[in-house]
C-alpha cells in the first residue's frame, strides 16, 4: 500500500470579496462531518493571528465544533505558533480536545516566523526557540499528569492540568520546521515530527536512534502533489472558480515571507499571475480521473483537499467535495495497489 493520506483543511481566509466568514464556518463545520462520512483520513486546521482576511487564529475552538458532529476521521492542527502562548493554556485546550474527540487529535507545533504575530504577543522573534523548548516541556509533563512548578525567570508558578487526555501526549504533538534544528527538536522530546521538507525525516529518524527511543507519527512531505486539489468535471472551469482564491493565498504568504526578509527566496514569489500560479502546480484544478492518474504515477504524500480555499464560495466547495465522495472507492483502490 501506498503511503498517502487523504486530507480535508481549513484556513478560512476571507478577503472582502469573497464569502462571508460566517457562512465559512458554518460550511466548514457541515464539511467536516461530509469528509468523516465518506471516510477521508484527516481534517487539517491551520493557525495564524492578526491576518487582513481572517486567518483561521482558535483552531482548538473550530476543532471542537468539527470533533462534536465526527466519529472517526482524526484532526491535525498545525502549526499551532508555541512561542507565542502560554504553554499551560496550550496543555490544557489539548486535554479538553482529545477527550471531547475521543483520542483523534494531533497538533504540530511551529516556532513561527511572522514579526507581527510576535509583536501582537508581545514576544521576541529572538526567543523563540528557547520558548519552543520550554512549551514542549511544560506541556509534555503537564499532560502525563505531573503537577510541578516551572521557574521562567519572574518566579515559580505551579502546573497542574486536569484533565488529562486520551492519548499519550508523545503521540500528539509533533514539531514542525524546515530546518535540521527542528528535526532535532522532536527527537529530543521525544515527539512526533511534521517537516516541511523531505529530507529532514532522516536526521529526524538518525537523532531519534542516537537517543535511543522510537520515532513517533511522522510525516513525509514528496514531490508532485499539490497543496490543494480542486476536483471537477471540467479542469478550466475549476481553475477559473479557484484562481483568484488561490492567488490571494500565495499573495498573503508572500507578504509574510517579505516581512520576514526572506523574499528573495520565498516559494511564492511571482506567482500572482493566474497562468504561472497553474502552472506551478501549488493548486490543481482536476477531474477524478486526472486525480486517479496522479495518485497511481506517485509513491506516496498529502491528497489534500481545501474545499474553502481563499473563501471560495461554499457551493463550490461542495461540488469538490461530492467528486471527492463518488471517486473514494477508486481512490482507495488507487492507494491500496
Amino acid at each position: 500500500m501506498k503511503d498517502f493520506t487523504i486530507s480535508v483543511s481549513f484556513d478560512m481566509r476571507s478577503p472582502q470579496w469573497a464569502s462571508p466568514t460566517p457562512q465559512l464556518y458554518r460550511a466548514a463545520i457541515e464539511m467536516a462531518a461530509f469528509a468523516d462520512e465518506i471516510g477521508a483520513d484527516q481534517i487539517g486546521l491551520m493557525q495564524h493571528h492578526g491576518s487582513q482576511d481572517g486567518y483561521l487564529p482558535q483552531p482548538f475552538v473550530l476543532a471542537g465544533g468539527m470533533a462534536a458532529v465526527t466519529r472517526r476521521i482524526r484532526f491535525l492542527l498545525g502549526a499551532v505558533i508555541l512561542p507565542l502562548h502560554d504553554p499551560l493554556e496550550l496543555a490544557e485546550q489539548i486535554a479538553v480536545l482529545d477527550n471531547m474527540a475521543n483520542g483523534r487529535l494531533g497538533v504540530i507545533f511551529g516556532a513561527g516566523y511572522v514579526p507581527y504575530e510576535f509583536a501582537m504577543f508581545r514576544q521576541s522573534l529572538k526567543d523563540r526557540a528557547k520558548r519552543m523548548d520550554e512549551g514542549l516541556e511544560i506541556i509534555l509533563r503537564a499532560l502525563r499528569g505531573e503537577r510541578f512548578e516551572h521557574d521562567d525567570g519572574s518566579g515559580a508558578r505551579p502546573i497542574f492540568v486536569r484533565p488529562l487526555p486520551v492519548q499519550e501526549p508523545e503521540d500528539i504533538i509533533l514539531v514542525g520546521g524546515g530546518v535540521p534544528a527542528s528535526a532535532k527538536r522532536a527527537a529530543k522530546f521525544g515527539v512526533g515530527f511534521g517537516p516541511m521538507k523531505g529530507e529532514l525525516v532522516e536526521i529526524y529518524l538518525a537523532e531519534c536512534a542516537r537517543l535511543g527511543h522510537a520515532p513517533r507519527r511522522y510525516f513525509r512531505p514528496r514531490p508532485g502533489m499539490p497543496m490543494a486539489i480542486h476536483l471537477c468535471e471540467d479542469p478550466d472551469q475549476g481553475w477559473d472558480a479557484i484562481a483568484p482564491h488561490a492567488v490571494h493565498v500565495i499573495t498573503e504568504y508572500a507578504k509574510w515571507a517579505e516581512a520576514e526578509g526572506d523574499g528573495s527566496n520565498s516559494p511564492f514569489k511571482g506567482l500572482t499571475d493566474p497562468a504561472k500560479l497553474r502552472h506551478a502546480g501549488l493548486f490543481a484544478a482536476w477531474t477524478p480521473q486526472m486525480l486517479l492518474d496522479k495518485v497511481g504515477a506517485a509513491e506516496g504524500g498529502n491528497i489534500g483537499f481545501q474545499p474553502l480555499l481563499g473563501g471560495l464560495a461554499p457551493e463550490e466547495g461542495w461540488k469538490n467535495l461530492r467528486l471527492l465522495a463518488a471517486t473514494m472507492p477508486a481512490l482507495r483502490e488507487a492507494i491500496a495497489a
